[in-house]
């Protein structure tokens, strides 16, 4: 495992994998703190869709991205909704949904290019962040992995599409998991297990965990499970392994903002920017 975290000099925390070559890759995961944003989003939520003040968001978004080297009006963001769409971005794009959820590019749940200095951003509160890293054909991916997302197999339709759009080999491509809701946390109820039955009918045994009486979905595996399906190598994905309901301290998390009977919560983000070679 070599995910870890990194505190920058603008006073921010970076998640961070060490697989993945920084002559390559500008990458992070962000975390709540740092920022301007007011309870129950305190602080540095980056979502724009969650209720929060649009200034503070916008002032939140402008620290995160300069922190990588980035301004604002570079992001390319997609409007998330479970689904399993999957979008090739280049420079056309360059901004969509930076300042105005309006803007986000529609109904797209995984981000790819093969287009240097393009940072392509997510949104999570317990979802799977899925990074992906061509190095051979400079490419890279991004990909949002809810229970449903996970369960239509998103991560390995990424995987399939940078073959198809930019000539990636799955068993190459370097892959990170990165911190959501993990097994310890995620109980589910029967139309998840229903269907999390069907997408993996000779695995869910070891992805549907009882305890105390109880249904746990470990999400992180379920994501690597079908990687391995299309050929990635296991080897090259690395599971963070950090809980974000555990470590709601670092994380936003929809369900820990439940536990303390909270009906909002902000968002970190996943970003990820290919350099020029």
């Amino acid at each position: 495992m070599s995910y870890y975290l990194k505190r920058t000099e603008t006073n921010l925390w970076h998640g961070k994998f060490s697989t993945f070559p920084e002559d390559v890759v500008t990458h992070a995961v962000s975390t709540r703190m740092g920022g301007v944003s007011q309870p129950p989003f305190d602080s540095l939520n980056l979502a724009l869709h969650v209720g929060d003040e649009p200034a503070d968001v916008i002032a939140n978004r402008k620290r995160f991205m300069q922190s990588l080297g980035f301004g604002l009006a570079d992001i390319v963001t997609p409007n998330q909704v479970h689904g399993e769409k999957i979008f090739r971005v280049d420079e056309n794009y360059r901004g969509c949904g930076c300042a105005n959820y309006a803007d986000s590019i529609p109904e797209t749940d995984a981000l790819i290019t093969n287009v240097a200095e393009l940072p392509l951003m997510l949104c999570f509160a317990d979802c799977v962040p899925i990074f992906f890293v061509d190095v051979d054909n400079r490419a890279i991916g991004l990909a949002h992995g809810g229970w449903k997302g996970t369960l239509k197999k998103i991560a390995a339709k990424t995987l399939l599409r940078m073959g198809d759009e930019f000539g990636t080999r799955p068993q190459d491509c370097l892959i990170g998991i990165a911190p959501s809701i993990g097994p310890c946390c995620y109980e589910v109820g029967g139309e998840v297990v229903t269907r999390c039955k069907a997408a993996f009918p000779d695995n869910h045994g070891e992805l549907l965990i009882e305890r105390d009486g109880k249904i746990f979905l470990d999400l992180w595996r379920a994501n690597v499970l079908q990687l391995l399906e299309v050929g990635a190598s296991e080897s090259n994905i690395d599971v963070a392994g950090e809980c974000t309901c555990c470590q709601s301290h670092w994380y936003f998390s929809y369900r820990a903002a439940q536990k303390n009977r909270l009906d909002r919560t902000g968002r970190i983000a996943a970003c990820i920017a290919l350099k020029s070679s």
